[in-house]
């Protein structure tokens, strides 16, 4: 009934991906590696869940 108020995870995890990638490119650029190789596995990891979400979806 009020299906239009459910928020869409699948946007969400991908605004979250977007935004790791940026704050691990900015590290990158700063010359800090140790950063930008935690920042990477995080994105890593939501791009894994934002595949295995659309996967589900028919």
């Amino acid at each position: 009934m009020l299906s239009f108020l459910k928020r869409d995870t699948t946007k969400s995890l991908q605004k979250a991906y977007e935004k790791k990638l940026t704050e691990a490119q900015q590290a990158q650029r700063n010359g800090d590696i140790r950063s930008y190789s935690m920042l990477s596995e995080e994105a890593d990891k939501l791009y894994k869940m934002l595949q295995a979400g659309q996967q589900d979806k028919p």
